[in-house]
């Protein structure tokens, strides 16, 4: 095994590069800008991060790609990327032949999750859901340490089941969502969802983060975050009842608002089929530096 471990975040507006040494220790991190709907440059951007950083430490590594969307089981291809310049090609094989070495490619959510189940926040822990909520919603599966992909390729996305037990309300004003469905989690707990909530009930446009800062004083912005709160509780209530994960670790945007941690586990409390609830829910220890980091750990991956 190459001491050195590459973790790459192909991200829609950035790529991040991050070399663990051997025991997970930082040794180096970069980020540059993604190349905007431009799927060559974008190979060559990450072929040249790499490149660069060899150089700069003066040892090859491994690397882990950590991508939105996931690889097609039938076609090899890129499919489910909201950086659609990414979906039907041949990442995995572009990438191998610019880099001239075996390559891993794993989705961001599921890479975020094996980073904070390796030696992050849920270390330790058998089964760890990890939760992407930010401009999208996703979510990843270790069990036993390694990641679980799926039959499909799509095991951990629930952002793209409806939300449970919807309010006359929430069927009223069920937002259409960006893969054609409505009432999808993602259109109700992402940024922009929070955003578009509080703007149907109040009209004044605030971003989540503004939110979650006037919450404490704003009666309006306070209402806002209850109703996410209660969603979020009854989302992650039903993984809970299929997964039944010792760790629940949040991650993206809106993992920043401190009181979903005490709040929504006692939500949960009536949504999960169980007299008591020992699932945890944390923040991540390394922030949006796990989704590299869990790149780089595929190599640890099995």
């Amino acid at each position: 095994m190459n001491p050195i471990r590459f973790g790459i975040d192909l991200g829609g507006t950035k790529i991040e590069i991050l070399a663990l040494g051997a025991a997970g220790e930082e040794c180096l991190r970069h980020r540059i800008a993604t190349p905007a709907g431009d799927y060559r440059a974008t190979i060559e951007a990450v072929a040249t991060l790499v490149n660069e950083a060899e150089r700069e430490l003066g040892a090859k590594g491994t690397v882990g790609i950590a991508t939105p969307g996931a690889i097609s089981l039938t076609t090899g291809r890129i499919k489910n990327a909201n950086s659609t310049c990414l979906n039907g090609q041949p990442l995995l094989d572009d990438l191998q032949r610019a880099l001239a070495r075996p390559v891993r490619i794993e989705n961001d959510a599921n890479c975020f999750a094996l980073s904070e189940a390796t030696d992050g926040a849920a270390a330790g822990a058998r089964v760890v859901f990890g939760v992407i909520l930010g401009t999208g919603v996703g979510g990843g599966i270790v069990a036993g340490g390694k990641t679980l992909t799926g039959a499909n390729a799509i095991a951990g996305e629930w952002g793209h089941n409806p939300l449970p037990q919807p309010t006359a309300g929430e069927i009223e004003d069920a937002p259409r969502c960006y893969c054609g469905r409505t009432n999808c989690i993602e259109t109700w707990l992402s940024g922009p969802g929070m955003s578009a909530d509080h703007f149907r009930a109040t009209e004044e446009t605030l971003g989540a983060a503004q939110i979650a800062a006037r919450a404490g004083s704003d009666r309006d912005c306070d209402s806002t975050l209850r109703r996410y709160e209660e969603r979020l509780a009854r989302a992650l209530g039903g993984v809970i009842n299929i997964l039944d994960p010792e760790i629940i670790v949040l991650g993206g945007g809106m993992s920043n608002i401190a009181r979903l941690y005490e709040s929504v586990p006692r939500l949960w409390l009536r949504h999960v089929f169980s007299g008591q609830v020992a699932t945890q829910l944390v923040a991540p220890r390394f922030g949006d530096a796990s989704g590299a980091r869990g790149a780089a750990w595929l190599w640890n991956n099995g």
